[in-house]
């Protein structure tokens, strides 16, 4: 697949019938649900859970989501979503994209970006990320493809 940054972690996507909206394709909240989804599945593949978060009474929450929404998908499709993580101050910020293609002529229907910020679960205000934050995350920082510019 023509992914804009390189080693995804992806998982696949499947509109149901309970996804598609009265413009006969899949609602646009769905495509948000299945990012988040696709961002825990990551995280946890990276060795943090949500438990973690919890331990740690620190979490990366959304301050910012931009979603492209390229083209329609319909009921039934194969679908793949991707996920990076892109950028990061290592102290407060990080930042998240996501790519969706469709399986059958590869191509990309959405395009999406999380401005991340690490809050203390407690209280949430913004906190510094905790070391384990850093070591887990900031080592899998993706750049983008130069044949994707």
């Amino acid at each position: 697949m023509n992914w804009d940054y390189p080693n995804p972690f992806t998982r696949p996507a499947m509109p149901r019938p309970e996804d598609i909206d009265g413009l006969n394709h899949t609602n646009n909240a769905v495509y948000v649900q299945w990012c988040e989804k696709t961002g825990w599945a990551h995280s946890e593949a990276l060795g943090l859970s949500l438990q973690d978060y919890q331990r740690l009474d620190r979490a990366m929450a959304i301050r910012r989501g931009e979603y492209d929404y390229l083209l329609p998908t319909q009921l039934g499709e194969a679908l793949t979503l991707a996920t990076w993580l892109t950028a990061s101050d290592g102290k407060l910020t990080m930042e998240r994209r996501f790519q969706l293609i469709r399986d059958h002529d590869q191509a990309t229907v959405l395009r999406g970006r999380w401005e991340l910020v690490c809050i203390e679960l407690s209280s949430g205000r913004a906190r510094r990320m905790p070391s384990e934050f850093c070591q887990v995350y900031l080592p899998v920082m993706a750049t983008r493809s130069v044949s994707n510019p």
